[in-house]
């Protein structure tokens, strides 16, 4: 075993390790074999909390008020293992908290501060995240005061916050409300590179960045700031740039305003090379209880640090919120020279400074030391966009304060969804277009009333069943975006995906907005109420349902951010937009962990859909589609076919007597008895004697998403 002596044999089993001799994986043998462990994240077993631990009443239980004067003093705080620059924590947390939350794309939700993840592998050892194993210590003391009453996703974020202010910066509010995750996110998809800071992601141009990710290279939170793969070209450097906090949901003005407000404070480190760095804290000895980077240049602190390899602080005044940064950027605006920082790292310095416009030695404030900017802040002055913001920025300190506090706090919180699930005191009351707010919805109407009509209107059971489907199936809980709540399917883009198939969906729609207006219900409620009438149609059994959707506006929804969302693949529905470099069936995963369904869960809703007619074609259509019932899973496991493909996503099943056509199927349809696990769940659904259990677990998963979004 590593780090000990091997003289005698082990006595245990090497599950719980990964050595050479830990023995061969199932995935090792079959590499394609489909995993499906990213239904299997989060388990109970992994969790210390108790099962009826509830985090909103701990926080809002806590001493919120002392908790943040708790904050405030640690700013100033310094440690010996760890002393703060400048005598102030505050740019060191902030560092914490914007790559904690920064860690966010658009593309499928995932990253972000919402779940305390930069404890845990792999960001807790990216390049990007070096040193910040010291934050999260400094904030050990705090944490464990508090408790159960402060998660420690909350407290990454609510921590920079605090540092802000401290600094006397802006800050427009903050929302608790993240509860801990407890492993490694495995289900997120970083990249394909298997060493840091690599950067094959791309297709024929730098745009074309691969999807879903947004940083520019591996183990990095945004991009090279030392310029595209360090190449020093500030036009360049400003194209990743607007290309990554695009994805990050920025646009131009949101995206100067961060770069400039973020580098108002601290300085990076870079004192001396970068070999003098030890292992990051996932590769390092037993020893070092979790630290990384441990670093044996000098005293290794300090002045001393080594970290992205740059050297320098931004502005004269590194704890203090001012207009410093663009001071600085335009008053030597033609004489940036290019150099190099003590680790060799490419940055730009000021020719001829004046000693009024340097910064205080880390350590020793009476010592005066050269300022610098890296490539990324260049751009924000030689890309043409960026530099006409800029100016008006410095132009405008109001103006640039009341866009900073803006951004950070959508960048903050951009993850948590609608405003309902933020929790605390300091909540700003203003609502913004980035939390797809909703109007509430009616609870008073006649719900049997509604579903009388809905039973008289002439819907078929799989035109209400898809159409509920397709509203409710957009909720991601990676960011707590979509779903049923607001029937955004009424207005673009929604209306017009391809996959909610427009003509029929106008169709329907037409239809339910009719009975809604009739009744005084929400078209939200009434297009959820007719999936659930469908399915009592089909299967005899009653629905829940719970009433009080709104109906969202156009103009309380930003059209271009749903349009990242749009289905190129639903296995539910059997819709593939287009081949892609993944299977069908791993995007239909891909899918049903976004959902937060389990596998059993995304098999009898696979196995249910089919069953009440619902395809993008007649593939997998192995019922008349007017039952809810287990024959479909009895048909997909018959071997008296046999399979064969017809084209990349096709297969025809043939009778092995007579050679006889019997029908037509996907992979999202073959993979339920292709592999064993979905196999063996699907056999139980298949089997005589649980007829009835497949109807209620369909009914619970059915509601599990029609509900999914609502807090």
């Amino acid at each position: 075993m590593r780090g000990m002596s091997t003289d005698g044999g082990c006595p245990v089993m090497h599950g719980a390790i990964s050595t050479s001799n830990s023995g061969m994986k199932n995935m090792d043998w079959w590499p394609n074999q489909l995993n499906l462990n990213i239904l299997h994240q989060h388990d109970r077993k992994s969790n210390p909390m108790d099962a009826n631990f509830v985090y909103k009443d701990a926080f809002n239980a806590i001493d919120y008020k002392q908790l943040k004067a708790d904050l405030h003093a640690l700013m100033t705080d310094s440690q010996d293992w760890w002393p703060a620059d400048y005598g102030h924590y505050g740019p060191f947390f902030i560092r914490m908290t914007w790559h904690a939350a920064g860690t966010y794309r658009t593309g499928d939700g995932r990253g972000g501060g919402g779940t305390g993840a930069q404890r845990f592998a792999p960001l807790n050892s990216w390049p990007d995240n070096g040193n910040l194993d010291k934050a999260r210590r400094l904030l050990w003391p705090i944490k464990k005061k508090y408790g159960n009453g402060i998660s420690w996703a909350d407290l990454l974020i609510l921590t920079g916050q605090i540092a802000i202010e401290s600094m006397g910066g802006p800050v427009l509010g903050f929302g608790g409300g993240r509860p801990d995750i407890w492993h490694p996110e495995d289900d997120i998809y970083w990249g394909s590179e298997d060493e840091w800071l690599g950067d094959n992601r791309y297709g024929e141009t730098r745009q074309d960045l691969e999807n879903p990710l947004a940083a520019v290279q591996m183990g990095l939170i945004y991009v090279n700031p030392q310029g595209p793969n360090a190449n020093p070209d500030p036009l360049l450097s400003a194209q990743d740039i607007r290309e990554t906090f695009s994805r990050m949901a920025m646009n131009d003005e949101e995206t100067v305003a961060l770069t400039a407000g973020g580098h108002t404070f601290g300085k990076a480190h870079g004192a001396g090379p970068e070999d003098h760095k030890g292992p990051e804290p996932e590769g390092g000895s037993i020893e070092e209880q979790g630290f990384g980077w441990t670093s044996d240049f000098k005293s290794g602190v300090g002045r001393d640090t080594i970290t992205s390899g740059i050297e320098g602080a931004w502005t004269a005044n590194p704890i203090v919120w001012d207009n410093g940064y663009f001071d600085m950027l335009f008053k030597y605006d033609e004489t940036w020279t290019l150099e190099k920082s003590p680790a060799g790292a490419h940055q730009w310095t000021p020719s001829n400074q004046e000693e009024e416009d340097m910064a205080p030695d880390p350590e020793d404030p009476s010592i005066k030391v050269p300022t610098m900017m890296t490539t990324a802040d260049m751009a924000m002055i030689r890309d043409p966009e960026y530099r006409k913001i800029s100016k008006y920025f410095h132009e405008n300190p109001e103006a640039f304060a009341d866009a900073f506090s803006k951004a950070w706090f959508k960048l903050l919180h951009r993850d948590m969804g609608p405003k309902s699930r933020y929790l605390g005191p300091d909540v700003p009351e203003e609502d913004f277009i980035w939390q797809d707010p909703v109007p509430e919805g009616s609870t008073s109407y006649d719900v049997g009333a509604v579903k009388e009509a809905i039973k008289a209107s002439g819907l078929s059971i799989s035109e209400m069943v898809e159409t509920a489907w397709a509203s409710a199936s957009t909720f991601r809980g990676s960011d707590f975006r979509g779903g049923s709540n607001g029937a955004r399917i009424r207005l673009a883009p929604q209306k017009d995906w391809e996959a909610n198939k427009p003509e029929q969906l106008s169709k329907v729609l037409d239809v339910l907005g009719g009975i809604a207006d009739a009744n005084g219900a929400s078209i939200a409620d009434t297009i959820v109420l007719a999936g659930n009438v469908g399915i009592e149609m089909a299967c005899g059994k009653e629905v829940p349902f719970t009433p009080g959707r709104g109906d969202a506006t156009e103009e309380q929804t930003d059209a271009a951010s749903f349009s990242v969302m749009e289905p190129v693949s639903c296995g539910f529905r059997n819709y593939l937009k287009t081949n892609f470099a993944v299977s069908p069936e791993e995007m239909m995963l891909d899918k049903a962990q976004l959902l937060g369904l389990t596998a059993p869960e995304m098999t009898v809703l696979v196995g249910g859909m089919r069953s009440l007619g619902v395809s993008s074609d007649e593939r997998g259509l192995f019922t008349d589609g007017s039952s809810l019932s287990n024959e479909w899973f009895d048909t997909l496991l018959d071997m008296r076919v046999k399979w064969t493909p017809t084209g990349s996503n096709s297969y025809d099943a043939h009778d092995r007597s007579s050679g006889d056509k019997m029908r037509s199927a996907t992979r999202y349809d073959l993979v339920f008895g292709s592999n064993s696990q979905l196999r063996a769940i699907a056999e139980v659904y298949a089997q005589d004697d649980n007829q009835d259990k497949f109807v209620a677990d369909f009914i619970s998963a059915w509601n599990k998403v029609m509900n999914a979004g609502r807090f």
